[in-house]
Protein backbone atom coordinates (compact mmCIF):
# COMPACT_ATOMS: atom_id res chain seq x y z
CA UNK A 1 0.00 0.00 0.00
CA UNK A 2 0.88 3.42 -0.36
CA UNK A 3 0.47 6.90 1.33
CA UNK A 4 -1.73 9.32 0.30
CA UNK A 5 -1.86 12.60 -0.27
CA UNK A 6 -4.06 15.31 1.22
CA UNK A 7 -4.51 16.50 -2.03
CA UNK A 8 -5.70 13.04 -3.39
CA UNK A 9 -8.13 12.69 -0.60
CA UNK A 10 -9.71 15.01 -0.53
CA UNK A 11 -10.50 14.21 -4.64
CA UNK A 12 -11.81 10.90 -3.71
CA UNK A 13 -14.10 12.72 -0.90
CA UNK A 14 -15.30 15.27 -3.51
CA UNK A 15 -15.92 12.62 -6.50
CA UNK A 16 -18.23 10.72 -3.66
CA UNK A 17 -19.97 13.74 -2.12
CA UNK A 18 -18.58 14.50 0.65
CA UNK A 19 -17.56 18.09 1.59
CA UNK A 20 -14.64 18.88 4.21
CA UNK A 21 -12.90 21.57 5.33
CA UNK A 22 -8.72 21.24 4.57
CA UNK A 23 -8.43 20.36 8.50
CA UNK A 24 -11.03 17.35 8.20
CA UNK A 25 -9.12 16.20 4.54
CA UNK A 26 -5.55 16.56 6.51
CA UNK A 27 -6.68 14.52 9.97
CA UNK A 28 -8.35 11.66 7.71
CA UNK A 29 -5.33 11.63 5.20
CA UNK A 30 -2.97 11.33 8.65
CA UNK A 31 -5.40 8.35 9.86
CA UNK A 32 -4.77 6.80 6.79
CA UNK A 33 -1.29 7.07 6.04
CA UNK A 34 -0.82 5.58 10.36
CA UNK A 35 -3.22 2.75 8.98
CA UNK A 36 -0.94 1.79 5.69
CA UNK A 37 2.34 2.18 7.95
CA UNK A 38 0.48 -0.17 10.54
CA UNK A 39 -0.88 -2.74 7.45
CA UNK A 40 2.89 -2.74 6.05
CA UNK A 41 4.54 -3.36 9.44
CA UNK A 42 2.02 -6.15 10.35
CA UNK A 43 2.73 -8.12 6.51
CA UNK A 44 6.34 -7.24 7.67
CA UNK A 45 5.84 -9.28 11.19
CA UNK A 46 3.55 -12.15 9.75
CA UNK A 47 6.68 -12.52 6.92
CA UNK A 48 9.26 -13.16 9.84
CA UNK A 49 7.34 -15.36 11.38
CA UNK A 50 7.08 -17.60 8.63
CA UNK A 51 9.26 -20.93 8.28
CA UNK A 52 8.34 -21.31 4.37
CA UNK A 53 8.27 -18.31 1.81
CA UNK A 54 6.34 -18.31 -1.34
CA UNK A 55 8.29 -16.80 -4.01
CA UNK A 56 6.94 -12.97 -3.84
CA UNK A 57 7.85 -13.11 -0.29
CA UNK A 58 11.33 -14.37 -0.47
CA UNK A 59 11.89 -11.41 -2.83
CA UNK A 60 10.26 -9.18 -0.16
CA UNK A 61 13.01 -10.99 2.66
CA UNK A 62 15.67 -10.96 0.18
CA UNK A 63 14.89 -7.27 -0.57
CA UNK A 64 15.54 -7.96 -4.60
CA UNK A 65 13.20 -8.05 -7.46
CA UNK A 66 11.00 -11.12 -8.23
CA UNK A 67 12.80 -10.97 -11.60
CA UNK A 68 16.17 -11.19 -9.75
CA UNK A 69 14.92 -13.89 -7.69
CA UNK A 70 13.78 -15.51 -10.91
CA UNK A 71 17.12 -15.46 -12.62
CA UNK A 72 18.99 -16.62 -9.06
CA UNK A 73 16.57 -19.86 -8.86
CA UNK A 74 16.53 -20.65 -12.70
CA UNK A 75 20.71 -20.85 -12.56
CA UNK A 76 19.85 -22.69 -8.75
CA UNK A 77 21.78 -19.99 -7.39
CA UNK A 78 19.89 -19.95 -4.61
CA UNK A 79 18.27 -22.73 -2.20
CA UNK A 80 14.96 -22.88 -3.22
CA UNK A 81 12.17 -25.96 -3.19
CA UNK A 82 9.38 -26.96 -7.11
CA UNK A 83 7.74 -29.92 -4.95
CA UNK A 84 4.82 -29.51 -7.97
CA UNK A 85 7.22 -28.20 -10.60
CA UNK A 86 6.16 -25.02 -11.03
CA UNK A 87 5.45 -23.08 -7.63
CA UNK A 88 8.45 -22.19 -6.24
CA UNK A 89 9.37 -21.94 -1.84
CA UNK A 90 12.07 -20.98 -0.24
CA UNK A 91 13.15 -21.83 3.74
CA UNK A 92 13.46 -19.03 5.53
CA UNK A 93 16.97 -20.64 7.61
CA UNK A 94 18.26 -21.62 4.67
CA UNK A 95 18.06 -17.94 2.51
CA UNK A 96 19.62 -16.54 5.45
CA UNK A 97 22.41 -18.58 5.41
CA UNK A 98 22.74 -18.28 1.64
CA UNK A 99 23.07 -14.44 2.57
CA UNK A 100 25.60 -14.34 5.10
CA UNK A 101 27.77 -16.85 2.76
CA UNK A 102 31.38 -15.30 1.36
CA UNK A 103 31.77 -13.67 4.60
CA UNK A 104 34.43 -10.76 4.05
CA UNK A 105 37.53 -10.20 7.24
CA UNK A 106 37.93 -7.09 8.52
CA UNK A 107 41.24 -5.23 7.90
CA UNK A 108 41.64 -5.75 11.90
CA UNK A 109 41.75 -9.60 11.51
CA UNK A 110 43.93 -9.45 8.38
CA UNK A 111 46.26 -7.43 11.06
CA UNK A 112 45.95 -9.96 13.64
CA UNK A 113 46.06 -13.12 11.79
CA UNK A 114 49.43 -11.70 10.52
CA UNK A 115 50.72 -10.85 13.46
CA UNK A 116 49.96 -14.39 14.44
CA UNK A 117 51.76 -15.52 11.63
CA UNK A 118 55.06 -13.62 12.30
CA UNK A 119 55.15 -15.14 15.53
CA UNK A 120 54.37 -18.56 14.70
CA UNK A 121 56.80 -18.58 12.06
CA UNK A 122 60.10 -16.89 13.28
Amino acid sequence: MEKLSGERVFKLLKIRGFILSMEEVQFITDFLNCFVELHGKLDEKNLISKPVLNFNEAARHLRMSPSHLYKLTSSKQVPHYCPQGKKLYFNREELDKWLLRNRQVTKAEIDAAAIDYIVRNR
